[in-house]
């Protein structure tokens, strides 16, 4: 599904990414850790072609994604509020992304019907986004990147500023995803929420990929001990 080769970000002369080379089959859910700076939000820009590599490149089903626009069409993202549009209400948002993937009025309706108990739009639908409280522009953005039913699924904190019942609907949705196929790239601070839904992690440091490992009944806790361990160290 995912080819990375070669792929670095140099500003100035300071290297914030830093990758030789990763593949990512279809189906697979991956959890990318790290902490602030570690360089995860610089590699999901360069995977979805926002910002340019100082070298390498990144493949999706073999298309170099600085070179097509194919892999758009079945590849929902949302990183940060960047990509909403605050002069709009979540309803005209959902309905203008749906436009984007072909589908009507009615068929967005009938989706966000799916999502209801995650963000009720009925009762926003009067409210721009920009007033929206921050975990529910979360979910906006959330939504939005479910909308069309992507195979390639990339996510960046999608937990931040989500009430627990809104958490655990998420979880439930992205193993529901991951059961039918959809590949899963997240990234997030939640130790407990990630390593419960990923089949495959990556740590990252310093834009450096030092471990990349399958998940077991382990992970939660190894990665604890990691964190806490290199946390004493930088002290």
């Amino acid at each position: 599904m995912l080819h990375i080769q070669n792929l670095s970000k140099v500003y100035k002369e300071n290297t914030v990414l830093s990758v030789d080379s990763i593949k990512i089959i279809q189906g697979e859910t991956i959890g990318l850790v790290g902490n602030n700076g570690a360089g995860k939000s610089t590699l999901l820009h360069l995977i979805l072609d926002l910002i340019e590599p100082t070298t390498g490149e990144v493949f999706s089903k073999d298309q170099n994604v600085a070179q097509s626009e194919d892999w758009k069409n079945y590849t929902g993202s949302f990183l940060n509020e960047s990509f909403l549009i605050p002069y709009l209400t979540a309803y005209e948002y959902f309905e203008f992304i749906g436009h984007l993937h072909g589908l009507s009025k009615s068929d967005v309706h009938n989706y966000l019907l799916t999502t209801i108990d995650f963000f009720n739009g009925d009762e926003y639908k009067k409210i721009l986004i920009r007033d929206l409280s921050a975990g529910n522009r979360n979910k906006v953005g959330i939504i939005g990147a479910l909308i069309g039913s992507p195979v390639l699924l990339i996510l960046d904190e999608p937990f931040s500023f989500l009430d627990p019942t809104s958490q655990s609907w998420l979880k439930n949705k992205l193993k529901k995803l991951r059961e039918n196929g959809v590949t899963l790239l997240i990234s997030s601070h939640d130790l407990s929420h990630i390593t419960e839904i990923s089949s495959r992690m990556l740590v990252i440091e310093k834009g450096i990929i030092i471990k990349d490992f399958v998940s077991t009944p382990d992970t939660l806790k190894d990665l604890e001990s990691y964190f806490e361990v290199n946390d004493a160290i930088t002290e």
